[in-house]
């Protein structure tokens, strides 16, 4: 699946990726390849992101995800890599 993940000052992953874990707001949750579509808000955590590079993860303070046609979008109002 393609992931795109963003904050209002920069793009901080784009690229394929075969899991994506993130701190929904009703509980965590973790998105494979042909996954159903879904929008979710994030709370405060941890976005880990699987992909050939190895495991990324990103300390986030919120934001919003979106799934669709293997495309995951990933919107965050502050995030640092860690």
């Amino acid at each position: 699946m393609y992931i795109e993940i963003l904050t209002p000052e920069d793009k901080l992953f784009e690229g394929t990726a075969s899991s994506a874990k993130f701190p929904g707001s009703s509980g965590s949750f973790e998105v494979l390849e042909n996954h159903a579509p879904l929008i979710s808000s994030l709370d405060d955590g941890i976005v880990t992101v699987r992909s050939q590079k190895g495991e990324l993860n990103f300390r986030v303070d919120g934001g919003v995800v979106e799934v669709l046609k293997n495309k995951v979008t990933v919107l965050l109002e502050k995030a640092t890599e860690i």
